[in-house]
């Protein structure tokens, strides 16, 4: 476990679900296909391109970024089983029917960040 990387996961989780607790109901709505195939294109490499950059900002060598990902992943697939689990308790703005949309995001997001740091090999023809 890398903390710093563990602390900076931890920081954007708070930071996300605050934004969410008060702005999610533009976010995720229920019945939007569209919107949610978009955030959910969007937000992958976004989260591939964070993780990546983190743990080169963090003087990681290559053969540990993986490690370091989890570590940046591992609040949010730890507290967002929770915020999912009790939904409408964490997100009372937000209709109880995107709880699902909520949980595919996160795990989205967590994806994107996982598979961003893994060494890219091009295949030879």
């Amino acid at each position: 476990m890398n903390l710093p990387l563990f602390r900076t996961g931890l920081a954007i989780w708070l930071v996300a679900t605050m934004a969410l607790r008060f702005a999610g109901q533009w976010i995720l709505r229920p019945g939007h296909f569209t919107g949610t195939l978009l955030l959910f294109a969007v937000t992958f490499p976004l989260m591939a391109l964070l993780a990546r950059r983190l743990c080169r900002q963090a003087g990681l060598p290559r053969e540990q970024w993986v490690a370091g990902a989890v570590s940046l992943a591992a609040p949010t697939l730890v507290l967002d089983s929770f915020s999912s689990a009790f939904f409408p308790l964490v997100f009372p703005n937000m209709s109880p029917g995107v709880a699902g949309t909520f949980g595919g995001w996160m795990l989205i997001c967590c994806a994107g960040a996982l598979l961003g740091v893994l060494p890219h090999r091009r295949i030879e023809s």
